[in-house]
């Protein structure tokens, strides 16, 4: 496969989130199942602290799979994952990539890694689903101290989807208690109940599951991400953390510095390969802290102009007119 094949289409991935024995394998597996019936491939980056994972076993063989052992993601360099990311892309050319996250990891650490990777690849991070094991939350709520309290919390923080696992084994008042619980950390996200995972899939990966929603999506991408027309991947909900933007070609610097410095405080992090009207070089742009950066590449091969926003419930709507604007300036 060369360059210009992987740069050309959009690879949807998922971001499982959630602690050890909440159900995220048991969930991993009926995604994977459910995917295979519709007549895709997916591929899976798993993610676990100890030297040998054993729950990569229960994946089908016939699933491309990468592990990232010794380390979970949150320790270890962003480049490393967004690597890992490109890696399976390139090799295997899967229709969706699913990351399973060890329970201790924070997901803004992930979508700050997955972001690298949409630097030189086409990607399109869907959502940000956390397996809530329902018992454990109920105990966690009652004490309301710990660092496992804490790091549920930007779990379901950072959710773009909540699967309220176990609802089996609490009450229906302690379940109606724990939705209210959820949604005053996160009221953006919708709770799905569930035992065992066992989950409609239609909130998750869209309506039409007779003719294959993915089969759709991937057929209005490849229009959408030609070089003819604008390259937006996004998620369409303005709450989503992360919002990739395509360049249609080069943009004013100095329009585009004006932009990032009118970015409001829900946008945390920016990066991007820009190439400018006002310049010959090309350019690595950082933001941070309300701080941006801009250092010359000469990057190899077929690398897209893209810019890449983590933050949360910031407007995506607004954002991409606002740069749509640029690029129409020129």
């Amino acid at each position: 496969m060369n360059m210009n094949q992987v740069t050309d289409r959009v690879t949807p991935i998922y971001i499982l989130s959630g602690f050890l024995g909440s159900g995220k394998t048991t969930l991993l597996q009926r995604m994977v199942s459910y995917w295979q019936e519709q007549g895709l491939r997916p591929a899976v980056i798993m993610n676990e602290i100890g030297d040998v994972n054993l729950e990569g076993a229960l994946i089908e063989e016939t699933v491309p799979m990468t592990e990232m052992l010794n380390g979970c993601i949150c320790c270890t360099s962003r480049g490393d994952l967004s690597l890992e990311i490109s890696n399976l892309i390139k090799k295997e050319s899967p229709d969706v990539v699913v990351i399973e996250a060890t329970g201790i990891a924070n997901p803004m650490e992930i979508l700050d890694g997955v972001s690298e990777a949409a630097l030189y690849m086409k990607i399109d991070l869907k959502s940000v689903i956390t397996v809530v094991d329902a018992c454990h939350l109920l105990e966690l709520y009652e004490d309301q101290k710990g660092k496992t309290y804490r790091l549920m919390q930007e779990q379901i923080r950072c959710a773009s989807y909540l699967i309220l696992n176990k609802t089996d084994r609490i009450s229906e008042t302690d379940q109606e208690n724990l939705h209210k619980v959820i949604s005053r950390w996160n009221e953006f996200a919708p709770i799905i109940p569930a035992v065992r995972c066992d989950v409609d899939w239609v909130p998750l990966f869209g309506q039409d599951i007779r003719t294959g929603y993915w089969r759709d999506m991937h057929n209005s991408h490849s229009h959408e991400h030609c070089h003819s027309d604008h390259d937006h991947a996004h998620s369409s909900h303005d709450h989503v953390m992360v919002y990739t933007h395509y360049f249609q070609g080069p943009i004013d610097s100095q329009a585009f510095e004006n932009l990032i410095a009118q970015l409001p405080r829900e946008v945390y992090r920016a990066k991007g390969i820009m190439t400018f009207s006002d310049t010959s070089a090309r350019f690595l742009f950082q933001y941070a802290f309300r701080e941006s950066d801009f250092l010359k590449i000469n990057p190899q091969g077929i690398v897209p102009d893209v810019v890449v926003f983590i933050g949360e419930h910031f407007s995506q709507s607004e954002l991409k007119n606002a740069l749509i604007e640029l690029e129409k300036q020129g």
